[in-house]
């Protein structure tokens, strides 16, 4: 019990000592995985209600997201440094690339859920397209590309830790560096806030979904008793 309260407090300790670098690196973490995240959802949306247009389109759109998803976080990094050279710039758009599948995919598979009757109802009092995406279709797939946004903002977090190895900042340069100097401190203060981002993004934008789904119902509901 001891020697547990002593490593507390040395990790404790040097969490203080340095919490001026510490808070830079975290900001730095944030900033490229909102910026990451940010740009995966300004494409990404379009492309999903793109894919719901022509299922061949999907096909196509959908193959090459899902061949990004799969290229190792590493070795897509490794590629885009040397296009772009080393930096934050090259973590960013590895992150956008990396955010694309699960928001474009959750984005199409959400606007494919909407039930027919509403999109037959809006035709019915004279809504164009563009109306029933703006006004119903977009709204309720709307839980769908939040938890598309969840597995995503998940995914940058864990990914943005290897940015130092192509010249990036976050909290993966505090990592490496304790990993460099055989300084097991060194390592927890830099895992242990990421993964406490990691947990924090999950938690809220779960919670986040769930009120969202239930506005939706509750509109979808009134919807139906005013119908009848």
């Amino acid at each position: 019990m001891k020697e547990k309260s002593l490593t507390f407090m040395d990790f404790w300790s040097y969490v203080e000592r340095n919490k001026g670098l510490l808070w830079e690196y975290f900001i730095q973490h944030i900033t490229m995985v909102l910026i990451g995240l940010g740009l995966a959802v300004i494409v990404g949306i379009p492309l999903g209600i793109l894919c719901s247009k022509s299922k061949w389109v999907a096909k196509i759109i959908l193959f090459i997201t899902n061949i990004l998803q799969v290229v190792p976080s590493l070795a897509m990094l490794v590629i885009l440094m040397l296009w772009l050279g080393l930096g934050t710039q090259t973590v960013m758009v590895g992150l956008f690339l990396y955010s694309l599948n699960p928001i474009v995919r959750n984005t199409y598979v959400g606007l494919q859920q909407v039930d027919p009757s509403y999109l037959e109802s809006g035709r019915g009092i004279g809504m164009s397209p563009l109306q029933l995406l703006v006004k119903v279709r977009f709204p309720l797939s709307l839980p769908y590309i939040v938890s598309g946004l969840r597995v995503a903002a998940v995914i940058a977090i864990g990914v943005v830790t290897i940015a130092p190895l192509v010249g990036g900042g976050g909290l993966g340069r505090e990592i490496y560096a304790g990993l460099n100097s055989n300084n097991s401190l060194r390592i927890f203060a830099g895992a242990i806030p990421a993964a406490l981002l990691a947990i924090v993004a999950d938690i809220g934008l779960g919670i986040l979904q769930r009120k969202i789904d239930l506005t939706s119902r509750k509109s979808a509901r009134t919807s139906r008793v005013q119908k009848v």
